[in-house]
């Protein structure tokens, strides 16, 4: 049974999840498989190619697509959130929109490395204690969903704004220490499209007063 088997709700197991995501993701030890597909992919309204690749992976590619595919559904949950409410600003809809586009195909290439990989897709429970970078508590997620309107809004961009912040560092992390030639160019790709996200979030933010 994985960590996630004992919980009954998706955000509640995403919580457990996240908990196992700090030892793994700085690991950087020698590859444990000999070939993957390859894929790029970029946040933000970018485009996915797949391509093959001989390079061996390691476990900080492991724990990088277990960690980012559990970081990345809590965005898409997010932004399916601002896309069900009324009265949000259409900037900030159509920034949630973008967000979904792009990170759900990268959940769907991360989900298929590992597969390839033979490492199972659920983190294990023997890194429990550790919290991954930017996810948010059911406390602020269930804000989220209560909120409407521009105050909505402004919670959306703020949390997400703190949520690509850990992103990036998962992803400087996967970019140092990774092998695998598609995992280290999906984390260059991540760091370089949510900076840019963060910093036109944060000019939304200054609009909404």
């Amino acid at each position: 049974m994985t960590i996630l088997d004992t919980f009954t709700t998706p955000r509640a197991a995403a919580a457990a999840v996240l908990l196992a995501a700090g030892l793994t993701l700085t690991a950087c030890a020698g590859g444990t498989g000999n070939s993957t597909p390859a894929g790029s992919a970029q946040e933000g309204g970018t485009h996915q190619q797949s391509q093959p690749t001989s390079a061996a992976h390691n476990e900080a590619d492991t724990g990088f697509a277990q960690a980012m595919i559990v970081h990345h559904q809590q965005a898409l949950d997010m932004s399916e959130s601002m896309l069900g409410k009324k009265d949000v600003p259409q900037s900030v809809t159509t920034l949630a929109q973008r967000i979904k586009g792009a990170q759900g195909p990268e959940i769907a290439s991360m989900t298929a490395w590992l597969k390839a990989w033979n490492e199972p897709v659920e983190m294990s429970s023997g890194h429990a204690g550790h919290s991954m970078e930017g996810m948010l508590s059911e406390e602020e997620l269930a804000k989220l969903d209560a909120a409407q309107g521009k105050e909505a809004a402004r919670m959306f961009l703020t949390q997400m704004i703190a949520h690509h912040e850990g992103a990036v560092t998962m992803a400087k992390d996967q970019a140092a220490n990774g092998k695998d030639h598609a995992a280290v160019k999906l984390a260059n790709a991540i760091v370089t499209a949510q900076q840019a996200e963060i910093k036109e979030m944060r000019e939304l933010l200054a609009t909404l007063g």
